[in-house]
């Protein structure tokens, strides 16, 4: 379960200089962040922000932003940058409802989901990040050629997310139900925490990738 409440949280977010504050104001201009011009690439509920570290030690030519609801969670990723800063990775403290308006259209070029809150009463399936309600939000800032990556290990949310590519409008470019022995899907694979947990125990990963039809 995650952790609310961690007092002195929100100050030491809000004095790092690896959070974007007020990030309404990027929109349109996140290049203006960048050391140098590079593709635009966010993980939304990234948590503890061992997915996005690894990914931006690996790809110093790519930018990467992190985004996260929840400042105690956030703040241990701040606390991972402090230790090992990164040019290339900044974070923003948000509820991903308002993604539209911080990122203007066709500003993003790839989207990471991995291990969302599955939100499992089926009156709060539109909360899920995988939902067609979300999908439209996504669409609208992500490039035409862009692509959307989700993984999980919880076998009735990917199902409800594989249920909705077609009516939000979406193509699915590859799907497995077991990443961690497809060989194909899993080239180049970096896991997140909850990745290596829920794998170590023996459960299936699932992952899809998808992107907008024309």
């Amino acid at each position: 379960m995650r952790l609310r409440n961690i007092t002195g949280a929100d100050e030491v977010i809000e004095k790092s200089e690896y959070v974007i504050k007020e990030p309404e104001k990027m929109k349109g201009n996140w290049k203006t962040v960048m050391k140098q011009p590079a593709p635009l690439h966010i993980e939304i509920g990234m948590g503890k922000g061992r997915f996005l570290m690894d990914m931006a030690k690996q790809n110093p030519d790519i930018f990467y932003i992190g985004i996260e609801k929840y400042s105690s969670v956030l703040l241990r990723a701040v606390q991972k940058m402090e230790e090992t800063p990164l040019d290339n990775l900044r974070f923003i403290l948000m509820d991903a409802k308002e993604i539209e308006s911080v990122f203007d259209k066709e500003e993003v070029e790839r989207i990471y989901l991995n291990f969302s809150d599955p939100w499992p009463k089926d009156r709060h399936a539109k909360r899920r990040l995988p939902s067609r309600q979300f999908l439209e939000r996504f669409d609208h800032i992500l490039k035409a050629d862009g692509t959307l990556e989700f993984k999980t290990d919880n076998r009735d949310l990917f199902d409800f997310a594989v249920e909705e590519v077609k009516p939000a409008g979406w193509e699915i470019a590859g799907i497995t139900y077991d990443l961690h022995h497809d060989e194909t899907m899993n080239r180049g694979n970096v896991m997140t925490e909850y990745e290596e947990k829920f794998s170590s125990k023996g459960n299936p990963i699932y992952k899809y990738i998808i992107f907008r039809e024309h």
